[in-house]
């Protein structure tokens, strides 16, 4: 196993229920695609659902090939993973080597705003993870 999904397997929440399982968002970089698909992996082992990304835009693709088509779609995606947020129970922050960008700090904070409990896969220093 992974040294950043060490614990995460018998890891629950408080709002954990009985009648379904625990409901995790993924947030990072998609430059750490594989590291998300990964975590992914780990989170549905442990018996979570997982609400992850779903597109990578770092890759070419017809659907973002046209720029003003991109800017669209990047806003709209970045608003259907803040509903995922809303949904989860929890969100787990993919951060190799402890980065975190502009977007994914807007997700914690966004998070963190709503009372999730929110897990990083890296150490974070201290000045990354306040969320005042």
């Amino acid at each position: 196993m992974s040294p950043a999904y060490e614990g995460t397997l018998v890891h629950q929440t408080a709002n954990s229920t009985a009648s379904r399982p625990t409901i995790v968002a993924l947030c990072g970089s998609t430059r750490y695609w594989e590291q998300l698909a990964e975590a992914n992996l780990y989170e549905t082992a442990a018996g979570r659902i997982v609400l992850a990304p779903g597109c990578n835009m770092e890759q070419p693709h017809p659907l973002w090939e046209d720029q003003a088509r991109a800017d669209r779609l990047k806003q709209q995606l970045g608003e259907l993973h803040r509903r995922k947020i809303d949904l989860a129970d929890e969100v787990l922050v993919i951060n190799p080597g402890g980065y975190i960008g502009d977007n994914t700090r807007s997700e914690i904070d966004y998070a963190s705003s709503l009372g999730k409990p929110i897990r990083y896969t890296h150490p974070v220093p201290a000045r990354q993870t306040d969320h005042g």
